[in-house]
């Protein structure tokens, strides 16, 4: 734990405290960072907003040890198919078992995901969650964060004086605004109705994800957790918010989908446009932002709120790492730098389904598409794992592809026969893993002691036909983790705390800042 300074109220101030907010606090807490988080709200937001959730999402909550009260939640997603009014299938895709320990994808009902983070938040005394707090200011010199805010109960003005700040304060965030960062790209003018209902009948096909694809009236129709269902229509040119106030308005749009009171209570809505939009830059001095905050995504590919939740692990880990004085401050840099590529990726991704949703693309051009894809032999787009280019890596010469990808997760056991997933016996800390090998012998004496300032821990993965050699040995049982490395040409990979691999056989020397 940090030792902090007299004059500072915490080490890390969280300005919002959505999924993004939440996600930091759960990571900084479990590492003992002091934290204050503000939230304008202190009930959940109750309409559902996200509605997917994936295996890389997945194995951040299980590094927060929710991954068994967050899958009571949720339920698999079964597969995404393109059909059109007349009922005929223009496309499908199949979710894939996943290597990272978890199903490809999940449905939840947001609420009740948040309220798991939530939750577990709470378990930290370390963390501190004021509510009905507002930001009125926030000013910073090169020492802290100097954050005013405004007590919505009393009115009174408090003072939050933190080393660094996240903000995960949303798509408005007005701490983006007084820090000058530009949000740059387009909001689209259609505007869209979600319906949110509650299942009461089961109807044919109702576990897949649907698009009903239209040039005119396109739409959404997805399960969400908890025997909730969501549609999602555009307004049309001549239709506006006032047009759909009522259920029986609304039941119009879903009697056109053949969806009855029968199957369906509705239970609320809401309408929203789509937007595709960045900051200009995700650190200004020690503010880093988050989620929304930093960037804008159409709902089509499922990852805006999940990209905040890997938005707020990335830079918390980063704040830890600078917190604790292993790693300078430049540390932060790498922030954007990774994460800002993937959630551009996603973006692109977002914007080709929505292409093919709205009927932009002909059938030949989607099916083509499509074929493309399946012959890759690579995963969906939509499914596929993150792989840094830049950031906190080895990319000196002689490193390897497989530096900046992610770690499967395989079924593994320990030295006393504890079957599990590989993280949860390994640890959430900085490793370094050898394949049927001791890691620490493939490192020359400099590198394995800049390892081991850095806290790593040195982990060798035996063949379940081997007899282990260390305690802290762990077993691949089905031989999935060391076939991957083989593939991969390595024997060993130092695997930072969020599972990307920072180095690996070929050049193991720590990266440079």
């Amino acid at each position: 734990m940090t030792e902090t300074n007299q004059k500072y109220d915490a080490d890390v101030a969280i300005i919002g405290y959505g999924p993004s907010g939440v996600a930091a606090a759960n990571v900084l807490g479990q590492r003992g960072i002091k934290t204050i988080a503000i939230e304008r709200f202190k009930d959940i937001y109750a309409r559902a907003r996200a509605v997917t959730i994936n295996d890389w999402t997945m194995r951040i909550v299980q590094d927060m040890g929710l991954a068994q009260q967050q899958l009571a939640v949720m339920d698999d997603v079964h597969s995404m198919r393109w059909v059109d009014y007349e009922g005929r299938q223009l496309t499908s895709m199949p979710f894939p078992s996943s290597s990272f320990g978890f199903a490809s994808s999940y449905c939840l009902y947001q609420p009740a995901m948040e309220r798991v983070l939530r939750e577990g938040a709470e378990r930290y005394e370390n963390v501190e969650v004021r509510y009905e707090r507002e930001m009125s200011s926030i000013r910073q010199d090169q020492d802290g964060v100097t954050i005013e805010t405004k007590n919505l109960v009393t009115g009174e003005c408090e003072t939050i004086r933190a080393k660094y700040a996240l903000a995960c304060d949303g798509g408005s965030s007005s701490t983006r605004e007084q820090l000058g960062v530009k949000l740059i790209g387009d909001t689209l003018s259609v505007r869209w109705v979600v319906i949110d209902c509650r299942v009461k009948r089961w109807w044919p096909n109702r576990h897949m994800h649907t698009f009903w694809s239209d040039a005119r009236r396109p739409v959404v129709d997805i399960p969400l957790g908890l025997g909730n269902h969501r549609w999602e229509f555009p307004l049309n040119q001549d239709e506006s918010d006032k047009d759909f106030q009522s259920h029986e308005q609304l039941w119009k749009l879903l009697n056109s989908l053949g969806v009855t009171e029968n199957e369906v209570e509705i239970h609320q809505h809401a309408f929203y446009n789509h937007h595709v939009r960045f900051a200009d830059r995700w650190r200004v001095g020690r503010v880093l932002l988050c989620g929304d905050a930093a960037h804008l995504m159409p709902p089509w590919a499922g990852n805006g709120m999940q990209s905040g939740i890997r938005d707020a692990q990335n830079a918390s880990l980063k704040l830890v790492e600078v917190l604790e004085g292993r790693l300078p401050e430049t540390l932060l840099d790498t922030y954007e730098q990774e994460r800002a590529p993937d959630v551009e990726r996603y973006t692109k991704i977002s914007v080709g389904l929505g292409m093919i949703i709205k009927r932009e693309l002909s059938d030949a051009q989607v099916a083509a598409m499509m074929e493309e894809e399946r012959a890759s032999g690579d995963l969906p787009m939509v499914l596929r794992p993150p792989h840094y280019q830049r950031g906190w890596l080895q990319t000196g010469e002689g490193s390897k592809k497989v530096v900046g990808k992610f770690l499967p997760q395989p079924l593994a056991a320990n030295c006393k026969g504890q079957v599990g997933r590989l993280d949860d016996l390994t640890g959430n800390g900085l490793i370094v893993l050898g394949a049927n090998t001791d890691p620490a012998s493939k490192l020359d004496a400099k590198q394995k002691a800049a390892w081991e300032k850095l806290g790593a821990t040195f982990i060798a993965v035996r063949s379940a036909d081997q007899r282990a050699q260390a305690d802290n040995d762990v077993v691949d049982i089905n031989g999935e983790l060391i076939a991957w490395m083989q593939k991969e040409d390595v024997d060993v990979v130092v695997v930072r705390q969020d599972k990307i691999i920072a180095a690996a056989s070929g050049n193991l020397d720590v990266p440079a800042l």
